[in-house]
Formats: C-alpha cells, structure tokens, sequence
C-alpha cells in the first residue's frame, strides 16, 4: 500500500513585528539561553518583559509613548534544569524562593502557590517565569545549529537508556507527536524539522517596538512573545499575539522551530473571548497544525480562565504543548486592557 503523502509543514516567519497600534498597550517577552561555560555547564537564561503604551494617533514615530512597567532576572539552570541561582533585575527577594526547584510542571505550580500575586496582578514577570519550564525543555535544541552530529552528542551525554526513555515519552504528549504520525516514526524518512528563517522580531521602522533583547555570539536559545491590546470602535478588545522559538545559526541569523500568531476578541464587561484565530507559521511535523482545529473550543470561555481551560480542554494530544503556552499567555490580555484605559483616561 503506498504510504500517505503529506504536506510540507509551514515555514514562513510572520517577522519583523508590525508597528505599534495607534492607543495600544504592547507587552513584549524574551527568555534568552546561551552557554557561559560551555555545551556541558549551566545555561544562562535571561528574561525580560515590558509593558508599553502608545497613545492615539501613534504608531511608530508616536510621541508621549511610554514605558508602563518592565521587569527581568538572570538565572542559572543545571542540566537537569535545576535553577541554581536567580537574581531579579530589579532585585526581587522572593525569587530566592526558586533557586532548587526543576524547570517543568511543578516549577509553574511552585510559582502559583509562592507568588500568587504576580498572577492576580497580571505583572510582567511572570510571563518570562512560566517560561522557564517551556524554555528548558527545548532550549538544548540550540546546538543543532552547531553541530551536525548533535542528536549522537546528546544521546552520548544523557545515556542510550535515559535518551530512549525521552523519545519514548514523547508519543501523545502532543497533537503533533502522537502515535502514528510522522514526528515519532522511528522508520520514517530523515527530515529537517528546523529550516525556516526566523527573521528578526524587531521591526526597524519601530525601535520602541520591543525592549532590549540579550543577543550574543555563539550558540543561543530564544523564546519570545508579543501581546498588543487595543479597543475597537464598539469597545471589544482587540489581541493581535506572536510566540516564537528560535536559535542562533553559525551566520549569525536565526531560525525557528515553533511560531504561532494569534487573532482574538474578548467581551470588555464579560471578558468572554468571542473570536479566536490561531495562525501556524512555522512548525517542526506536516500534522502539527492540526491543533489549531481544537484550540477554538476556547469561544465563550472567559479569558481570565484561560490558563486553566487550555490545560482541561487541550491537555495531551487534544492540543499542541506551544499553542497551549501561547494561548495561555492570553490571560494578560485584562490588565492590559485595564492599562490602555488608565493611561488614556
């Protein structure tokens, strides 16, 4: 029987970011990896966050645009992505907390029952502190684009037993890699699951667009995200969000893996999310857009929920684990929208 022939997975970036929105509140957020002391030592991880309102008539070149609210921390991460040290930029006491606990499930729990605020009040920081857990999972990926024979490195360093037993676990963890499908068919053909120029999120003509970003020479990890918040001329709120992860090449360019654009409207008194259009840009699997099917059971939940109902609604192989971290930044939208009034009232 001849076997299927599927299509070829997107790979066209949606980069460089469009200008600001004329009276817009962007938050933009980075996680930056890189290797101080080598492929085998800690990984640096630098994240950082800001809020920035532009005023009506704005854009690019607005005037009176400004700065709402930014934050940051430098860490370490062990192998085992145990974070060995943080430091809040500013400095931040209860980030002390952190250092011991693993990158993964129960770091992102830790946060919420440690500093349940920093949700509650939609801060900064907490977007580039839940993306710790995301960030170590897949940040090793950087040194593919370092070394040809990277997959034989990271088997040599984890051990056949422990490598095997990661591939093994991968099956249904996700839409994209589940039993069947060409991401975990061990006698598939060999592919490229990362060739797509990731561009440059920064957009030249709008030097406020994003914060600063920590770009180095040598192998690097990001993880970046955008969120602009608007109103409309009846009042809804209007998201327009980006989630990339990206590498540095030897060239100095970038390339992704993982990139969604996000289109959604949201009820301002209900906060009920009305439309919600995900867009597939880059992607490693032929299958993994399929996802975005699933992800619109997400229409008439409440935004400020939505952590919680991606987690039941798109939990496993019902959803894809890179959508579901970008939909579920969508719970800053709120004090965005609070943000974007206050500041024009």
């Amino acid at each position: 029987m001849a076997s299927k022939v599927l299509p070829p997975p997107p790979r066209a970036t949606a980069n460089p970011a469009p200008a600001r929105a004329s009276s817009s509140v962007r938050r933009t957020s980075s996680i930056d990896v890189t290797w101080p002391e080598g492929e085998d030592g800690d990984r640096l991880f630098v994240g950082r966050a800001r809020d920035f309102f532009t005023p009506a008539g704005g854009g690019a070149k607005a005037s009176g645009g400004r700065v709402l609210e930014e934050a940051g921390y430098r860490a370490t991460l062990a192998q085992d992505k145990t974070i060995t040290s943080i430091v809040g930029e500013p400095y931040d006491s209860r980030l002390d907390s952190l250092v011991g606990v693993r990158g993964g499930n129960h770091l992102r729990l830790f946060i919420k029952e440690t500093m349940p605020e920093l949700i509650a009040t939609g801060a900064p920081l907490y977007l580039p502190l839940d993306d710790i857990s995301g960030t170590a999972l897949v940040s090793a990926f950087a040194w593919s684009q370092w070394h040809d024979d990277w997959q034989a490195r990271l088997r040599e360093r984890m051990g056949h037993e422990e490598m095997d037993k990661m591939m093994a676990a991968r099956v249904n963890v996700c839409w994209g890699l589940q039993e069947g499908h060409s991401g975990v068919d061990p006698d598939g053909p060999p592919r490229n699951v990362a060739d797509a120029d990731a561009g440059d999120v920064r957009n030249p003509h709008d030097p406020e667009g994003w914060h600063p970003l920590h770009d180095v020479d040598g192998p690097s990890f990001r993880r970046a995200r955008r969120i602009d918040v608007t109103r409309d001329a009846s009042g809804l709120i209007r998201i327009d969000a980006a989630f990339q992860d990206s590498a540095k090449r030897k060239d100095g360019t970038r390339v992704a893996i993982h990139e969604y654009n996000i289109v959604a409207t949201a009820d301002p008194a209900t906060l009920e999310i009305l439309t919600l259009e995900p867009e597939a840009r880059i992607l490693p699997f032929s299958e993994c857009p399929g996802a975005i099917h699933n992800a619109r059971r997400l229409i008439g939940s409440r935004i400020t929920e939505v952590r919680d109902t991606v987690l039941g609604q798109l939990r496993g192989p019902e959803g894809c684990t890179h959508l579901n971290d970008a939909l579920r930044a969508l719970a800053e939208v709120p004090k965005l929208a609070e943000d974007l009034a206050r500041a024009e009232a």
